[in-house]
């Protein structure tokens, strides 16, 4: 299904293991483009233009963002070949189940799940016309696994797991395949305040006995997507470093 230049959709792509993905899948010579909340201005958003990496300034928890980012994905960088799309945007706010506010579980539900799904939606829409695509969405270990003080992240990357299972099932038939990853620790800005204790605890269950790095995902999405792994369908992916 790949074609001599792949238009790639990423959210979330100026950090962390989404910026790892745009200049992997750059690198292969796709043609790129981001959604992600910065300010056109924002020193990470001038970065992508050296890349020649296009930029649109989307809020994924807002549906209503996402629809308008889609148009201009359409108007402004051919869209309508949209072929490869990963739902990497993801927020965290942990907190005690005891604790947890209402804001605080709408506020990672509305940006994880909801905003996976739509994009989901508006992409399919486009690939389906195409009968031929590729979708990954990032789940989480902790979305099979759980984990203490993050029920509200640990629900949202479970939902996603369901989500992708269900559309590889419902548009497997229109050639477009539909993955899961589900990243261990993987050293980000999100993961670099974690206390050193933490840190050990993680250490002591990987068995390959380091963190991951961003790379490891970004290389997995640029096999999923390099017509390599076209059997591979409704998948997640655990990349963990054998965590047990």
């Amino acid at each position: 299904m790949v074609s001599n230049q792949n238009l790639a959709l990423i959210t979330g792509g100026l950090g962390g293991i989404g910026s790892a993905i745009v200049t992997t899948l750059v690198s292969r010579g796709d043609k790129v483009v981001v959604f992600d909340c910065a300010e056109e201005n924002d020193q990470r958003v001038l970065d992508l233009q050296q890349l020649n990496v296009g930029y649109i300034k989307v809020d994924v928890g807002s549906v209503e963002s996402i629809r308008k980012g889609f148009e201009i994905l359409q108007k402004d960088f051919g869209g309508g070949n949209l072929n490869i799309l990963v739902n990497n945007a993801g927020v965290a706010k942990d907190n005690l189940a005891i604790r947890l506010t209402e804001s605080e579980w709408d506020f990672v539900l509305d940006v994880n799940l909801k905003g996976t799904f739509f994009c989901c939606q508006n992409g399919l829409k486009l690939m389906i016309k195409k009968k031929s695509g590729y979708i990954i969405n990032l789940s989480s270990i902790v979305g099979i696994e759980g984990n203490a003080a993050q029920v509200n992240y640990a629900a949202s990357k479970a939902g996603i797991i369901a989500l992708t299972k269900s559309l590889a099932k419902e548009y497997s038939s229109r050639n477009i395949l539909i993955n899961a990853l589900a990243p261990g620790f993987i050293e980000t800005s999100m993961t670099s305040n974690l206390p050193e204790n933490i840190k050990k605890i993680a250490m002591d269950r990987i068995s390959v006995k380091r963190f991951g790095q961003p790379k490891d995902i970004a290389n997995m999405v640029e096999f999923l997507t390099s017509g390599k792994a076209d059997y591979i369908n409704g998948e997640v992916i655990r990349i963990d470093g054998g965590l047990y």
